[in-house]
């Protein structure tokens, strides 16, 4: 696809419900906001995330507000936040990698395992790298008690390594959305007309119980992230460098995991479904009619790939596929 893809279109309205979480998130001075924990004032990227891997290989602006990550051919490295979560909105400032970015991958994700455990749930961003001058692709997927492959991908309407954008998702027992600059590109509903099953809870492949934790990390995947792995990293471009700013959580906190015997800490209240929270009220169980268009519009324009239509794969469609109309019609 070439050219900007709002060109003759107007760009996507403001969604009211992501008003709605965007002026709670200001109000909590972008940082991050959780039921049963205090916010702090103007906290640092630091405050909220410690670093994974070889720590030579993140820079830090002056005043602690943005993180750079750094590839080269001896490491990648990424972060994770301190605290896991349970629901809420989840958003992040990200500028990719530029210029020749082939084999790379820029993920932000969350995990509710601090390592790739094989019953782990997990929400994924992976911005797969490509040569000078193609598309970043955006690749989605869900995990549920460590079963994947439900991967989606689409272009972008802009240039991903100009500028920072924001990435978010939002997180409730009705539906996970993938948003792009307050636009969702991609819902994966919750069937609550069905009782829960498997421990994922209504249509059976949904994260529901596990909190998670925030990560993100930069790596070479040269084996198949460009054109199937045709397309090998240049590591004469190296250092490849991914930025991140502006972290924000309005999301119900959890206590960290009892170390040793000790028993489990309580559930926090804010994990029931009680509607206190913006992000677990009506407005935010379903796309509202503009989010519908908007969302429509990605479907026909930015669309690369999508596994509910990938028969080889799933000769029968997930069963979670036949939701999807109703959550993405216009």
């Amino acid at each position: 696809m070439t050219g900007r893809p709002w060109a003759g279109a107007p760009p996507p309205p403001l969604p009211l419900a992501v008003a709605v979480g965007v002026a709670a998130l200001l109000s909590c001075c972008c940082c991050c906001c959780c039921q049963g924990a205090s916010a702090t004032a103007a906290a640092s990227f630091g405050d909220n995330f410690e670093i994974t891997g070889a720590e030579d290989h993140v820079k830090t602006s002056a005043d602690g507000q943005t993180w750079y990550l750094y590839l080269d051919n001896k490491t990648g490295v990424g972060f994770q936040t301190k605290q896991r979560y349970l629901f809420g909105w989840f958003s992040m400032k990200l500028k990719l990698v530029g210029n020749d970015s082939a084999g790379v991958v820029t993920a932000y994700y969350m995990c509710s395992d601090l390592d790739a455990a094989p019953l782990r749930d997990e929400l994924d961003f992976e911005f797969l790298g490509n040569r000078s001058g193609e598309p970043y692709i955006i690749q989605t997927n869900v995990y549920h008690s460590g079963v994947g492959g439900r991967e989606m991908r689409h272009s972008l309407w802009f240039d991903p390594t100009a500028d920072f954008h924001t990435y978010a998702i939002l997180w409730n027992p009705k539906q996970i959305v993938f948003f792009v600059d307050k636009v969702a590109i991609r819902v994966y509903p919750n069937d609550a007309s069905k009782p829960p099953g498997g421990g994922g809870g209504g249509d059976g492949f949904f994260p529901i119980a596990k909190p998670m934790y925030i990560f993100s990390s930069i790596w070479n995947a040269d084996d198949w992230a460009t054109r199937g792995g045709l397309e090998k990293t240049d590591w004469a471009k190296a250092p490849f460098v991914s930025s991140y700013r502006d972290f924000a959580a309005d999301a119900c906190a959890w206590p960290p995991p009892a170390a040793g015997v000790a028993p489990s800490p309580p559930t926090p209240a804010c994990a029931a479904a009680t509607g206190d929270s913006w992000w677990d009220q009506p407005p935010a169980w379903a796309l509202d009619a503009g989010q519908r268009l908007d969302n429509a519009w990605v479907a026909r324009n930015l669309l690369v790939y999508d596994y509910c239509d990938d028969r080889k794969r799933f000769p029968t469609p997930p069963e979670e596929c036949k939701l999807r109309p109703a959550a993405t019609a216009s």
